[in-house]
């Protein structure tokens, strides 16, 4: 049997609700608290970008987070995940006969800045009877896309959130269930004692960004994917004027030579690729498809791209339609200077 939130009182703020951890907010908590709460020490969700373990999320997105900036971007997988997140659970507390709790955001009592808002606690655990110690429930919806991340238990980016966990909280294990697609299930066990390295060097990851960086105030380095770095930059400067002197500014002065390097070689690859593919079409002739030594090697199919809408032509014979469904999408490019654009 499963319970909810709303099957009995939340515990009192400021208890020890876990074996090192102690309540900071209910799970019945204002979501606006919740979120002026957790700038006040690293969530488990902040860890995996932390430590470099997911592409959308860069550090320094964490960084400006901690320091009250709203960077949050948060799209149509974060909606379903927590749409979704006490269906799985529950699924979970049944296939195993269990019981669960929400619980809330807990700190650890003698590290208050290492931070953890738990999915549910575990009150009966389904393991064997020697195993049956306090424990907790960590949650995930995730794309069809990412199947296969999960076929050989959670990947790197979740492992190490439940290990940060088991950190805050003194567990000596911690239970996960995932629901991939909306339609295919999985659960499994992390123990603690199988990552003892890993779990110190986490908790070492975690204290250095709060204490120098969150802390002094100094940004980590703009590392991480490049797409989500602009995106933030994008948010943090949605208007800009002026200039700056980059003179002494090695890093910079570096990704200006390496942009113009590979923005030409990109220009190159993408003016190969068509060659290629005109190449290969021309030695179809009439045909769909080519073979070599009696087996296919490539086809021309038709696809299905998107079709081209003239936007002037709408905004003109259909203002409202326009005004309704067109939406500014604002972007940029790098204008290099001329004598920055050399051939080296």
């Amino acid at each position: 049997m499963t319970t909810t939130a709303q099957a009995g009182p939340s515990p009192a703020a400021g208890r020890r609700v876990t074996p090192t951890g102690r309540l900071i907010l209910p799970a019945d908590a204002d979501r606006a608290d919740w979120l002026t709460a957790r700038r006040s020490g690293i969530g488990s969700s902040d860890v995996p970008a932390i430590l470099g373990l997911v592409d959308y999320t860069p550090p320094l997105k964490v960084y400006y987070d901690k320091l009250g900036v709203d960077v949050d971007d948060a799209g149509e997988a974060a909606y379903w995940g927590t749409v979704n997140e006490e269906n799985v659970a529950r699924r979970w507390a049944m296939q195993n006969r269990s019981v669960i709790r929400r619980v809330g955001l807990v700190a650890h009592v003698d590290h208050p800045h290492r931070m953890t808002t738990l999915d549910r606690r575990v009150t009966q655990c389904p393991l064997e009877s020697d195993e049956q110690a306090p424990c907790a429930l960590e949650v995930k919806t995730r794309s069809a896309f990412k199947s296969a991340q999960w076929h050989a238990g959670a990947p790197d980016d979740v492992t190490a959130q439940v290990l940060h966990q088991i950190a805050v909280n003194g567990y000596e294990h911690m239970h996960y269930a995932v629901l991939i697609g909306g339609n295919e299930y999985h659960q499994g066990t992390i123990r603690r004692d199988a990552y003892l390295d890993v779990i110190d060097d986490i908790t070492t990851a975690v204290d250095k960004f709060w204490f120098e960086h969150v802390q002094a105030q100094i940004p980590p380095e703009p590392t991480g994917d490049g797409d989500a770095l602009t995106r933030l930059f994008r948010r943090l400067h949605p208007t800009r004027s002026g200039e700056v002197d980059i003179d002494r500014h090695d890093d910079a002065l570096d990704a200006l030579l390496d942009y113009g390097r590979h923005q030409r070689a990109e220009s190159a690859a993408k003016k190969a690729k068509a060659a290629a593919k005109a190449r290969m079409i021309a030695a179809l002739d009439g045909a769909q498809a080519a073979l070599i030594g009696g087996e296919r090697a490539y086809s021309l199919e038709p696809s299905n791209a998107a079709p081209k809408v003239d936007l002037e032509l709408m905004a003109e014979r259909f203002p409202e339609a326009y005004a309704a469904c067109v939406a500014p999408n604002p972007t940029e490019r790098i204008a290099i200077a001329p004598q920055y654009k050399g051939d080296n």
